[in-house]
């Protein structure tokens, strides 16, 4: 096991128990960020960076991010498949998990994110709002409800 798949984990206990901590939710064509407050009490949307299919993840851009938030640490997405099992999507969130983790030299941890953007499209929905030429706001917000979520389970 390298010292980057030992900073790639599970579980929440990896990461320091306050300071800023960013999100991502990787998606096909655009990767969501979302970043706590230092108390990690709430999550708020960042931006959305452009994925080109076939392209290294955009480690640049997101140096920008981490250059201006500060984290202590990375949430990860983790593209489970309906039944639980993870599937060619978990592995390549897994690696990337492993690059930034390696690149940064902050601990990471993978969250179950199953849902995320459906519940994101249903929240813009029930606010009245459409989601018709808005995906990258989508996109933040999925990884923002990823983020909430784990500060909240992480409080119980």
């Amino acid at each position: 096991m390298t010292s980057a798949d030992r900073r790639s984990d599970d579980s929440a206990a990896a990461l320091p128990a306050s300071g800023c901590l960013l999100a991502i939710d990787l998606g096909d064509k655009r990767i969501g960020l979302a970043a706590s407050d230092p108390t990690q009490l709430l999550a708020h949307p960042v931006d959305t960076l452009t994925r080109r299919v076939g392209k290294r993840f955009p480690l640049k851009q997101l140096r920008d991010h981490l250059d201006r938030h500060r984290p202590v640490g990375i949430v990860i997405g983790l593209p489970l498949e309906s039944d639980g099992s993870e599937g060619t999507r978990a592995h390549e969130a897994r690696d990337i998990a492993a690059l930034l983790a390696q690149n940064t030299g902050l601990p990471t941890v993978m969250v179950d994110e199953r849902m995320t953007t459906a519940r994101a499209l249903r929240a813009v929905r029930e606010m009245g709002g459409t989601t018709r030429g808005r995906k990258g706001e989508v996109d933040r917000l999925a990884a923002t409800t990823l983020l909430q979520s784990f500060l909240d389970g992480r409080r119980r």
